[in-house]
């Protein structure tokens, strides 16, 4: 039997009724751009490795371990979300598949050196440090959300030299963020492939932006259709049903 602190609960994974998640609203609960970004990504079906950076509790990596037989590793840097998360491998008997990785994602490519990955994910913090009587009074929660420990081209910078010569890289961000991460892609030889923007109804503004890149890829941009979070009368789309469901 898994451990669980206090403020633990196990949630079922939605579309994955027999996958489980250790979740904690003091600490780390996934939200709907971890879902997306996990739809989103392309992988390898057969084999191959993939690396999943700010992974939290784990949440993308287990998303990923359905679509994909390749070997998963996440790496978060605040220790009781990496705790959470190898629990959650366990919690789910996917040990063999997936790893989990306690460090800071800037130390990943000297730590990898020449062993590349075919798939980097990354769900990174949204936000710039404000000032600390901005911050987050739950110190787990402004690490997620803030640029704290890593700015967005840090991430970027990361991403690119831990993905191979073609793979790809997929990062779910804000929209105002688009003219920073396209001119950050292209700094560190990342072409970018595949844009799609989230919209929470239609006629509303995006409010979240998926975006995929090639490692030393040529230019061949592709906007995808608009996604849409909720039908006018507020239930979630159908769209939305068959990613958090299943179709």
């Amino acid at each position: 039997m898994v451990k669980l602190y206090d403020d633990e609960r196990i949630d079922y994974l939605l579309a994955e009724e027999d996958m489980q998640v250790i979740q904690s609203s003091n600490v780390f609960a996934f939200s709907l751009d971890a879902v997306l970004l996990a739809k989103f990504a392309y992988l390898p079906i057969k084999r191959g490795k993939i690396l999943d950076l700010c992974t939290g509790n784990g949440v993308i990596p287990l998303f990923l371990s359905r679509r994909s037989n390749a070997h998963i590793t996440g790496v978060e840097i605040q220790e009781r979300l990496y705790d959470m998360a190898k629990r959650n491998v366990e919690l789910n008997n996917l040990s063999e598949q997936v790893s989990m990785i306690h460090g800071d994602l800037k130390d990943m490519p000297s730590y990898y050196g020449n062993n590349k990955f075919d798939v980097v994910t990354c769900n990174p913090p949204y936000f710039q440090t404000p000032a600390d009587d901005k911050k987050n009074i739950n110190e787990h929660l402004a690490i997620a959300r803030h640029e704290i420990y890593c700015s967005l081209e840090d991430v970027v910078q990361s991403c690119s030299k831990l993905a191979k010569s073609g793979g790809k890289v997929a990062i779910v961000h804000r929209p105002e963020r688009l003219v920073d991460l396209m001119t950050l892609f292209r700094k560190y030889r990342l072409e970018p492939k595949r844009i799609q923007f989230v919209y929470p109804k239609e006629g509303r503004d995006a409010n979240m932006l998926l975006i995929e890149g090639a490692r030393d890829g040529k230019p061949d941009l592709n906007i995808l259709p608009p996604f849409y979070i909720h039908k006018q009368n507020g239930e979630y789309s159908d769209e939305m049903k068959e990613v958090l469901y299943g179709s």
